[in-house]
């Protein structure tokens, strides 16, 4: 049998002190690596320095131009002309936005522009839920070939449809009227109309079939269904179509200009033209001789400025809804 009583002082001399030394420099690296990574390996200060550069980095590259657009519009012609004059003017030159705003015609202009984009965007949202819905939870005969023809009308450019479309409207009489852009927004047909019904085609593949059934069994049919529970827990898709399809078609200069002709006008369209508007409207004035960056920053600014509020209205009705809905499919 082996003597344990040499290896005793062996234990408490030796093996002791290098366990404890062992873990002492395990303890320290656990402190630092939690320090730097966090306990997650996600959460600590490192990572979230890594995760704030770049998140600060990404912002300034996308709100740099605003933040240039919104500095120039309040220039007056001398700090123009000043090179010691970067960012902020001496002076809030306010004119610029008077002088913009009368080139214009802003509040007529917004007017036909709203007509024009939210009309279409309303008319696309529904319509495309409705299709999406349909593709998503019933089964019928050739439903794979519609959805891919769906799709394809998604790479196919405007302007191989744009002629026969033209003449379409043409025949029926619905040129320089908002007509052409709210009619196909009604039947699923309008600007971009197939991404939207992949949307709402995979949004509502998320949403469990015991909700149907439920409704089903209370004695709803399939369209109280639809508008009554599955449109209410939709409003994160709604939104985003809705937002997209009416950004889509607040920016639409292309087919606007072809369809509405010399009868309307949008925002976008005046902006293409704000040089010779505005020569028109002052020339001849003594205090202004040409237009000048700061006045067309004014004029651009104004244009997008509905487009910034509703972005920001979107992006926190979007966060609430998102947190409200969690759902998963079955």
């Amino acid at each position: 049998m082996r003597d344990l009583s040499v290896s005793q002082p062996d234990l408490q001399q030796g093996t002791v002190p290098k366990a404890k030394a062992r873990h002492n420099k395990n303890k320290t690296l656990y402190k630092m690596r939690s320090l730097l990574l966090g306990r997650q390996g996600n959460d600590g200060w490192l990572m979230k320095t890594i995760i704030y550069v770049l998140l600060i980095s990404t912002g300034f590259i996308y709100l740099y131009p605003l933040l240039f657009m919104v500095s120039q519009s309040f220039k007056s012609l001398d700090d123009l002309l000043d090179p010691t004059v970067a960012w902020i003017p001496r002076s809030f030159y306010w004119k610029n936005y008077v002088q913009a705003w009368n080139v214009l015609d802003y509040v007529n202009t917004l007017g036909s522009t709203l007509l024009n984009s939210v009309l279409p965007a309303v008319a696309q949202t529904i319509s495309c839920a409705i299709v999406g819905y349909g593709f998503a939870k019933y089964k019928f005969p050739g439903k794979s070939i519609l959805f891919g023809l769906m799709l394809i009308t998604f790479i196919v450019p405007k302007q191989v449809i744009m002629i026969p479309m033209f003449l379409l409207f043409k025949q029926y009489g619905m040129l320089e009227t908002p007509l052409p852009f709210i009619i196909p927004g009604l039947f699923a047909q309008g600007l971009r109309s197939a991404l939207f019904i992949l949307i709402y085609y995979q949004f509502f593949r998320t949403i469990p079939v015991a909700l149907e059934e439920a409704a089903q069994i209370d004695g709803a049919g399939a369209l109280k269904t639809f508008f009554r529970i599955i449109l209410p827990i939709s409003v994160p898709a709604v939104v985003v179509v809705f937002l997209f399809s009416m950004v889509w078609h607040w920016n639409e200069t292309y087919l606007a200009s072809l369809y509405l002709g010399n009868a309307m006008t949008t925002l976008p369209l005046e902006l293409k033209t704000f040089n010779d508007s505005f020569k028109a409207m002052y020339t001849g004035s003594s205090t202004i001789t040409d237009v000048n960056e700061s006045i067309r920053m004014a004029g651009t600014l104004l244009i997008v400025l509905p487009l910034l509020v509703l972005y920001l209205f979107a992006q926190k009705r979007f966060t609430q809804v998102v947190d409200k809905t969690g759902l998963t499919g079955e």
